[in-house]
């Protein structure tokens, strides 16, 4: 099948390299996201870096069988742009497909970053066993790519699996408002008075500090319960959860496990297996490509 090109654009980074057809990373660079130029200047600022890694890599482009672009949402998938991604303002409404290809004469195909995520899980990782899973990606925000039945489920416009906005109470919290890296981080701030990272106050939680389990213990619950909503909806056998948060390890999927075995309807959904993503630092990379490489 050839080498891929992935290309994966967050808002602090983006990411981009070459896969092979077995899901291997052959070359890889990345670029600190500038939100200080023109869509267009970065975009050509990593074009230029994928034909310089093509030849530090010995990668022919003439080998290359296309470009897979994994980005935030929201997004359009049929026409190639950026809609309104919160943490790039800057790239509402620009054309990313069509500025690519004045770069690069290869076809182009853009997703959600989460959605290619699953893809990449279905295709190399934990999901490899399964026709009807979800990929919930929990840090800055939370997301979700959904794979059902053989095949990625995307939506009308790419916007598919937007989980982190599932409005979670009467006042219309969003799910990532309470469950996600970033709220986690920020509840213990409040809590503790002083700066603390979602990292920081997973550590104090398994030292024993009262106030960090009690709020760690609650944001697994909600995990859980957001989980169990898509599980109730989407009817999975498979829960993937990868990005920042999954890192704390198995006490998450303990809590995640125990509660969705209490709280989901059906007696199947209670089994689905809550696992965690396989493909951590790469999987937006190799995600991308995998739009390229794999039939979704």
């Amino acid at each position: 099948m050839g080498i891929a090109i992935g290309i994966d654009i967050g808002g602090t980074k983006i990411a981009f390299g070459f896969v092979g057809e077995q899901g291997e990373v052959i070359a890889k660079g990345s670029l600190k996201t500038d939100l200080s130029i023109t869509p267009a200047e970065m975009l050509a600022k990593v074009a230029d870096s994928v034909k310089q890694l093509a030849e530090q890599a010995g990668v022919a482009l003439d080998n290359v069988i296309g470009v897979g672009v994994g980005a935030p949402g929201p997004l359009n998938t049929l026409k190639g742009e950026l809609t309104c991604p919160p943490n790039l303002k800057s790239w509402w409404g620009f054309p990313v497909v069509d500025e690519l290809k004045k770069h690069l004469s290869l076809p182009i195909k853009m997703e959600n970053d989460a959605t290619a995520a699953a893809l990449a899980e279905k295709w190399v990782g934990a999901a490899k066993d399964s026709e009807h899973f979800i990929f919930i990606t929990i840090s800055t925000g939370i997301g979700a790519g959904i794979f059902m039945h053989g095949k990625l489920l995307t939506g009308s416009t790419g916007n598919a699996g937007d989980a982190g906005f599932m409005l979670v109470d009467q006042a219309g919290t969003p799910w990532e408002v309470v469950a996600s890296g970033t709220a986690v981080a920020r509840q213990a701030s409040e809590l503790l008075g002083r700066e603390v990272t979602s990292k920081e106050a997973f550590e104090l939680a398994a030292q024993g500090d009262p106030q960090m389990s009690e709020l760690v213990n609650r944001v697994f619950t909600s995990i859980g319960m957001g989980c169990v909503s898509l599980i109730n909806i989407l009817d999975p056998n498979k829960i993937v959860i990868g990005g920042g948060v999954s890192q704390v390890g198995e006490p998450l999927f303990t809590a995640v496990r125990d509660y969705v075995s209490k709280h989901a309807l059906n007696p199947s959904g209670r089994e689905a297996a809550i696992v965690p993503a396989l493909l951590q630092q790469d999987a937006g990379l190799i995600g991308a490509a995998a739009l390229i490489q794999q039939a979704y």
